[in-house]
Parts: structure tokens; sequence; C-alpha cells
């Protein structure tokens, strides 16, 4: 009897084990793949994302989004500063020692003139990064790429601005802000913007509120007119500033290559101050153009102003043109901060 119990038991022991191993086993029977811990574990896991505010609304945006394009020049530093990957840049109008541009797994679409918007669907972005020369595109681009976050940080973002001054610091610190959020990058941009801050108290600090300033960008061995207000890159920093203009011309632009007002007109004013933008410096095509300095310096109309004389002239970064991030102008605030100081 006790041996007929005992091997009834021995059976039952027998056939669970036989169980549990099938159930052990069946993840690794044809057709079934084994699943990871990690992987279930991501698959359940909510992606983390940021509203953010651009040009044109609020933009959900994905944190640390994978195959992003960037065409703002305003951007491109801060990412290669914080090792952001990109997956296609405009590289025609970067600066030529962008990392992005040597990168030859980064993809080219081309300028802003005959941009190849096929290649930002081809790269199945999360985010793209539009503005500046691109904004024009902003349409297109989210019809290529409709499952994309497209977000267009234009400078002109605040609605309380007043002033291009206003425009140009209120733009720039957002985009910061904004770019942070996205890359889980909040104390580096915290860090960057306040940088950016102190910079502009300093050169407020060091301008006296008298001398006269004249702005200029060089392009092709001429000399243009940068006007106060509205002229590219100096016109906002008369408002930034109170910076008291040595000329004051009527219908002023924005042109890339100033207005054309002539040397002889400048030289007239007679500026305490002459601040210049070396446009050819910041084109690759132009490897053979004369060097804003060769051209102040050698000008016959120039030599005789006080700002010549006294060697008051100060030159926006080399690469001023095509890198027009929060690195250049917290850069050039802290160079015209020096000078002015002096």
């Amino acid at each position: 009897m006790k041996k007929t119990k005992f091997l009834k038991l021995t059976f039952i022991i027998a056939a669970f084990a036989l169980i549990l191993t099938a159930c052990g086993n069946s993840s690794n029977q044809p057709g079934s793949e084994p699943v990871a811990n990690e992987e279930v574990n991501e698959a359940n896991e909510e992606r983390l994302t940021v509203e953010i505010t651009d040009a044109h609304g609020t933009v959900t945006v994905p944190v640390n989004p994978k195959n992003v394009v960037a065409l703002d020049n305003r951007t491109f530093e801060t990412l290669a500063d914080w090792g952001i990957e990109l997956a296609a840049v405009p590289k025609g109008v970067m600066s030529s020692d962008s990392p992005y541009v040597a990168d030859e797994s980064v993809q080219d679409i081309g300028n802003h003139r005959e941009p190849n918007l096929e290649i930002i669907a081809a790269v199945e972005p999360e985010l793209v990064i539009v503005g500046q020369r691109f904004a024009s595109f902003y349409d297109d681009i989210k019809a290529l790429v409709p499952n994309a976050a497209v977000i267009d940080l234009n400078i002109d973002v605040s609605e309380t601005a007043s002033t291009p001054g206003e425009n140009l610091v209120n733009g720039l610190k957002s985009s910061t802000i904004a770019l942070g959020q996205i890359f889980d990058k909040n104390e580096e941009a915290n860090k960057l913007v306040a940088e950016f801050e102190q910079a502009i108290e300093e050169a407020k600090m060091a301008y006296n509120g008298k001398d006269t300033v004249m702005s200029v960008i060089v392009s092709g061995g001429d000399i243009g007119f940068s006007a106060p207000h509205t002229g590219r890159v100096w016109g906002p920093m008369y408002d930034i500033f109170g910076w008291v203009s040595s000329l004051e011309v009527d219908g002023s632009t924005s042109d890339h290559q100033g207005d054309d007002i002539s040397v002889e007109a400048i030289a007239q004013s007679n500026p305490d101050w002459i601040f210049v933008l070396d446009r050819d410096a910041a084109v690759s095509s132009t490897t053979d153009a004369v060097p804003a300095q060769d051209v102040i310096d050698n000008s016959p109309a120039l030599k005789n102003t006080k700002a010549v004389i006294e060697g008051q002239i100060v030159y926006a970064p080399a690469d001023t043109y095509t890198n027009e991030s929060i690195q250049t102008y917290l850069e050039l605030f802290e160079n015209i901060a020096k000078a002015l100081a002096k």
C-alpha cells in the first residue's frame, strides 16, 4: 500500500516537472522570439515630450528626438557644443569649421535658394528645426514629414517686443531655452543665457552714451552701410545699447551686403567708432575675398576719420554671417565691451 502511494506521488511530481519544462521552453519554439525585459519596459514606457512655443504656435516635441534636421543657422553651434547628432543640414550656408559640415554621415540639403527638401523626408526625422533662411519652406517641410515635429525658432517670437533689439535678445534667449528643453540640456541652456545677459549689461555699461557709431558690412571689397535698427547684425544693437549713429539715411534696409551709401558719405559723418561685419569671411565660396580689415585700412576716404586714426574699430567674429548663434553674439558683445571700456 505504501509502495503504491509512493509510486503515485513520484508520477505526479514527474508530470508537474514536465509541464514546467514545456512552459519554460515555449518561447524558444519555432516562430517564437525571446523578449528581453528591457525591451518590454521600453515598450511600456511613455515617451517624454515637451511643449515648445515657436513662430506658429505650440508644438509637441519628443525629448531627445532621433534623426534631427537643423536648418536654422542660429542653432548649429549650440547643438554642436552639446554633442547633438544631426541627420541633415544645409552645409552651403554654414560656417566651414562646423563639425557638421565635415561629417560625411550628415546629409546636405543644399542652400536656401535651391534646397533638396526630399533629403529631409529620406532621413525620417522626428524633429526639423526651421528658421531664418529656411522659414519660407515651413509649410512645404511640414507636408513632407507629417509625422515629425517641425518648429520655427524665428527671432520674431515675442509678441511684446517693440524693437528689433528686443526681438533679437528675446529670440536668442527663448530659442536657447527651447533647445535645452528638447535635448535635455536645461542646465547648459540656462548657463548660456545667463552669460549672454551678462555680456549685454557689460556692453551697455561700457558705452558712454555719446560717441557716434558707424556700422558697415564689407562684401566683395566694397563697404556697405548697415543702418541703425534695420541693418543686418548691427542694426538691432542700436536699440540694445542706445548707440548714437553718426549717419541717418532714409529708406535703409536689412540687405545682406549693406545699403549702397558712398564711402565718402560714411567718412564725412566722422564716426568715433566703426563696427564691421566681414560677410565674405564666412562664405566658403569666397576664398579669394579681400579681408574686411584690409578694405577698411586701405580706404583713402576713411583714413582721416576719428575711428581709424584712434584705432576704434571692432570686427564681428569671422563666421558671423553664417553663424548667428547666441555664442556668436556673446563673443561679439564681450569684444564690444572690452573695446569701449579702453
